[in-house]
């Protein structure tokens, strides 16, 4: 198994080393162009999510970035310090009274662009799950 890790301040503006991170992985490792969007679509989001809900924008807090390259799948962990959060409270984004709220849908999101969303660690870490071919 390969396996890459990444460390970044929470700040906004990092996001784009979370793209280059996703587009070298995608050259190192051959990423099928068919998921690559599934995963910086999933990716980006939950480390928006690790800066803004995790660790609310505090810079002295870090998330980290793992990707795991198995022969069948690839999967990015991400982590914050923040204090956690229980997954499963979250309001359905699909709900009638919810389609008009500006936010909410990026777990969501995760969860329909990937094979597989877990949570672990309180909330802290996010396991995204994508089935390949082969790496």
């Amino acid at each position: 198994m390969n396996q890459v890790k990444i460390q970044i301040p929470s700040i906004i503006e990092n996001i784009r080393i979370v793209e280059s991170f996703i587009d070298n992985s995608r050259e190192k490792f051959q990423i099928e162009d068919d998921i690559y969007g599934n995963i910086m679509v999933a990716v980006t989001e939950s480390v928006n999510n690790a800066i803004r809900h995790g660790n609310k924008f505090d810079k002295d807090k870090n998330v980290y970035l793992s990707l795991f390259v198995e022969p069948n799948q690839l999967r990015f962990e991400v982590e914050d310090e923040g204090n956690g959060f229980d997954p499963e409270s979250l309001s359905d984004p699909t709900a009638p009274e919810n389609l008009e709220n500006p936010g909410g849908r990026g777990i969501f999101l995760m969860r329909n662009l990937c094979d597989d969303v877990s949570f672990s660690n309180d909330g802290r870490t996010v396991s995204l799950t994508f089935n390949i071919a082969n790496a």
